[in-house]
């Protein structure tokens, strides 16, 4: 059986092209290892292009979108499986559903907070599948800083840098998810630090 592996990945167009590379070697990566895509949908920007990519190489992918996004025609209109959900809670929810893996490639505020949550409910035991950083071009430098100074400073605790996985280059991301820490549900027993 096949991985089934979300990615988080933003709309945007006006990124800078080193971007848009990362996608497709994501996306070739993940093909060439028969890996279903879950994704949010979208056909442009970063998104566009990871279902493009997908589905040139001849993978599967699947969109996970909010109904109202796809009043105003966000949605990729050739992949190969649609889920179409309430609000943006539940599509959250239904990214995680079955999901064997994460992965963050670079994106705004949306997938900044797909991929906080998804640390969140990791520490609360409630999600214990890989968590993937792709760090192109340096961009989650900041963010990984910032989750090292809350483990610095006592807001989490050292183990908790065991819930996600910082990767240079996309095609890291097989081995990552095979080489990551086990976590388990029980870990609400130390997320607090008494």
């Amino acid at each position: 059986m096949s991985l089934r592996v979300c990615v988080y990945c933003a709309s945007s167009n006006q990124v800078a092209p080193i971007y848009f590379e990362a996608v497709d070697q994501l996306a070739i990566h993940l093909v060439n290892h028969h890996v279903t895509v879950i994704y949010g949908g979208g056909g442009i920007g970063l998104m566009g292009r990871l279902a493009d990519s997908v589905l040139s190489r001849g993978g599967r992918i699947i969109g996970i979108m909010p109904e109202f996004m796809r009043t105003v025609e966000w949605a990729h209109k050739g992949i190969n499986e649609f889920r179409f959900v309430d609000d943006m809670h539940e599509r959250k929810k239904a990214f995680l559903d079955g999901t064997d893996a994460l992965i963050a490639l670079p994106g705004g505020c949306g997938t900044l907070e797909e991929l906080l949550e998804a640390i969140t409910l990791k520490r609360l035991g409630l999600f214990t599948k890989p968590i993937l950083i792709v760090n192109t071009n340096r961009f989650y430098d900041p963010l990984i800083a910032m989750l090292e100074r809350c483990i610095d400073e006592n807001f989490m605790a050292p183990v908790h840098r065991r819930m996600w996985t910082v990767i240079d280059h996309p095609s890291q991301a097989i081995e990552a998810i095979q080489q990551a820490p086990v976590w388990d549900v029980e870990a609400i027993k130390f997320a607090t630090l008494t």
